[in-house]
């Protein structure tokens, strides 16, 4: 491992800070699902992906990673930025006028690490697809990453996506659905059922594997194996399993908090919560 499961932990609780002061700061924002996928995005910048912040639109020779659920730019953008695509003073701008961190991902500001602009969902399947088919062609061995929320796949657009995958066989492609049951408008369950995902996926032809995205351990042998997965016909997909709001206790499991920020009394308790293991911006 390039670290070991204690390290990309402290990694991921500082990322979790990043996100709770970045969307305080601006006073909007999607706190909720960033703080779940905290870990999975430590562990796929950290541990998992072969990237280079050397940024370079054609990621010739480096594995990709498309955003689909754009709202949780925070965890990315703090990813990216302690990871080393830029300076971690620029993530107190989010959000700001005229900043390169804008609520949703942009390519327009040229934010290195940004290859699409994402915030319509359900477009980051086809996006993806695209990808990885032009590395087959070129011959690049590289893979392509995704994450998706829940609540997106009640998008048309999806399907016929998760349809063309398998049947073109692109197995250079890992995607991950953050299964938290939660969206804006209340649980998955209840605004629009998406019943057994994994078997609908395994219907169209995906390999599926199931993980815990607030276990880095277990998220971390789970993109492993992922990896393992690749190169045998058919595209991977990663149903992950995260509790919206993980690591703040008045967030946890409440899709009332997918869009909203802390006010100040809420953000001390927040940090009061989560440690901080690299220093804060």
């Amino acid at each position: 491992m390039k670290h070991t499961i204690k390290e990309l932990e402290d990694i991921a609780s500082q990322v979790r800070r990043d996100i709770v002061r970045m969307v305080h700061g601006c006073q909007s924002g999607h706190p909720g699902g960033s703080l779940g996928c905290a870990d999975f995005m430590t562990a796929l910048y950290f541990e998992v992906m072969n990237h280079n912040t050397d940024f370079n639109m054609d990621g010739i020779g480096e594995d990709l990673f498309f955003l689909s659920n754009g709202h949780i730019s925070p965890v990315w953008y703090s990813v990216l930025a302690r990871s080393g695509y830029f300076d971690i003073a620029e993530l107190a701008t989010f959000r700001k006028l005229n900043a390169r961190l804008q609520g949703h991902p942009t390519t327009h500001e040229h934010l290195p690490g940004v290859r699409i602009a994402s915030g319509s969902l359900g477009q980051g399947f086809s996006v993806a697809i695209g990808a990885a088919m032009a590395k087959k062609l070129n011959k690049d061995k590289s893979l392509v990453f995704t994450l998706h929320g829940d609540g997106e796949l009640q998008e048309g657009q999806n399907w016929e996506a998760i349809m063309f995958a398998p049947f073109n066989k692109v197995d250079n492609l890992i995607s991950t659905i953050d299964y938290n049951g939660q969206q804006i408008d209340g649980p998955t369950e209840k605004v629009l059922s998406l019943d057994n995902l994994q078997a609908k996926f395994e219907a169209f032809g995906w390999h599926v594997i199931t993980s815990d995205g607030n276990d880095m351990d277990n998220i971390c042998k789970a993109l492993h194996y992922a990896k393992s997965l690749t190169g045998k016909g058919r595209p991977i997909l990663n149903l992950m399993s995260t509790q919206m709001g993980y690591g703040v206790d008045y967030m946890v499991g409440s899709h009332k908090w997918h869009g909203t920020a802390p006010n100040d009394a809420q953000l001390e308790s927040a940090l009061g919560q989560i440690s901080s293991s690299l220093s804060d911006y």
